[in-house]
């Protein structure tokens, strides 16, 4: 007969806090967004106050030697450097600036899909494989064609395998939104919870529910799924509340549809020959918890409610400190890699992956594709979406790495340049490129001419 008995363990678990789960969701939202809910807390929240952005101080960036960027926090930059942009732009009652400028990104999830394929170090037969599958995938994000399906339309071309298609479309699942590429409802929410730490509690068992029992989920019955999966009631609440925490429909939250305004996210801009990186404070109040309602109820053991409403204006402020904290870090590194295009133009764009920032600030790769989303950097040169400075490596015959960007600023330079009587055509184009010591397939040169709106030699030609 076994011995019951009671034994104390001391050890660490990763969990998903109310607070980082906010920090996380605040992080993906664009300015305008995250403005209009700020707003909303302020109104039903007696714990936030919006400070004024005069009582705000300002202090000089620290001088540094051993780099090319600096980077200055949102208390640094709020006032002066907004103040120095004022004839640039227009304050509005609030006493913040309003900055305006047209989206034209509108990015469907379709593209948002082949952008993270180009990133990757796919071999030429899985990027075949890979934008077969993504035109596979419909707006919700699910795969429509079964892997068979899929290789029979390829074979003839490509004469890939099954194998083949099934380990690209295991590549693809791991792209962002996280979800995405499954079959069904099950292996959309596994995928998703798989991006989770190992160590995250309950884990295991939310899988479990997931691929087996999302039908007792649905329907409430969790006495049912309690017995099947031998567990106790906690530890199947915390197994619920990660499923639940899932995106059914992950390919929604890729937005078809362009805002008719955008304002930037951070600033950048040359000071004393050096690139600095600021957050924008523009269009969102500074927030703070109101101190003196937070006195008032220390040591009181009433006013529940007020209560949870500091707590929660504490966690917003933390959140969005966060929010901030990330952005310059992500924004600072891809300027620091980037310099040379700020300084002379597409043609100098560097390559850069997702990895190459995800290994910088310690993130997933996935997080970073989340946090250069809907995202936009003011600079010198314009305008720009974070994820304008992405892209695949190319290598030119002294094998130095080439970015795409500046492979297709180069094409659009020779087709500007062209006689329009005798217009390039694409294999000319390649010679051209390759004469210049830049090894492009014809193939890759119609993709970027079509990417960039450019319609074929013979339509070009002016009779």
């Amino acid at each position: 007969m076994m011995k019951t008995s009671l034994q104390l363990r001391i050890g660490q678990t990763l969990s998903m806090t109310p607070q980082l789960q906010q920090a996380i969701r605040l992080l993906q939202l664009p300015v305008l967004d995250l403005s209009a809910q700020i707003q909303e807390a302020l109104e039903e929240n007696i714990m936030l106050q919006a400070e004024d952005v005069s009582d705000v101080p300002t202090t000089q960036p620290e001088s540094e030697d051993d780099g090319e960027v600096d980077v200055l926090s949102p208390e640094d930059t709020w006032t002066e450097t907004a103040m120095e942009r004022g004839q640039e732009t227009e304050w509005s009652d609030s006493g913040f600036p309003d900055i305006e400028y047209a989206d034209h990104s509108g990015e469907s999830l379709r593209e948002h899909l082949l952008w993270q394929l180009e990133l990757e170090n796919f071999t030429p037969r899985e990027t075949v494989i890979g934008e077969a599958l993504v035109d596979a995938i419909n707006d919700i994000g699910y795969l429509t064609a079964s892997v068979q399906e899929i290789q029979e339309s390829l074979a003839e071309e490509t004469s890939v395998t099954l194998t083949e298609v099934e380990q690209t479309l295991k590549k693809v699942q791991a792209f962002d939104p996280a979800g995405i590429g499954a079959r069904s409802a099950a292996e959309c929410i596994v995928l998703q919870l798989r991006q989770l730490q190992a160590d995250t509690p309950a884990l295991e068992l939310a899988v479990a529910i997931a691929e087996d029992s999302l039908d007792m989920v649905a329907d409430h019955d969790l006495a049912s799924l309690r017995r099947k999966h031998h567990t106790s009631e906690d530890n199947l609440n915390l197994a619920l509340a990660l499923v639940r925490g899932c995106n059914p429909k992950p390919g929604l939250s890729i937005s078809v549809n362009s805002t008719e305004y955008v304002v930037p996210d951070v600033f950048v801009r040359r000071v004393d020959d050096r690139w600095q990186v600021e957050i924008s404070g523009s269009g969102i109040p500074r927030l703070s918890v109101n101190q003196e309602y937070a006195r008032l109820l220390r040591g009181n053991t009433d006013h529940a409610v007020l209560k949870n409403q500091l707590q929660e204006a504490r966690w917003l402020v933390r959140s969005l400190e966060i929010r901030n904290e990330t952005l310059l870090k992500v924004a600072s590194n891809i300027v620091s890699r980037q310099t040379e295009f700020l300084d002379k133009g597409e043609e100098a764009m560097k390559p850069m992956v997702l990895r190459d920032i995800a290994e910088a600030v310690g993130m997933h790769e996935s997080t970073i594709s989340r946090v250069t989303t809907n995202k936009y950097m003011h600079t010198p040169r314009g305008i720009f979406e974070f994820k304008y400075f992405f892209s695949s490596h190319l290598a030119n015959s002294e094998g130095d790495d080439l970015s795409s960007t500046s492979v297709r600023a180069k094409i659009r330079k020779m087709i500007g340049a062209e006689n329009p009587a005798k217009p390039l055509s694409d294999n000319k184009i390649m010679k051209m490129l390759g004469d210049d010591g830049i090894t492009v397939a014809r193939r890759t040169i119609a993709k970027y001419r079509e990417a960039l709106k450019i319609p074929s030699s013979s339509e070009r030609k002016v009779k």
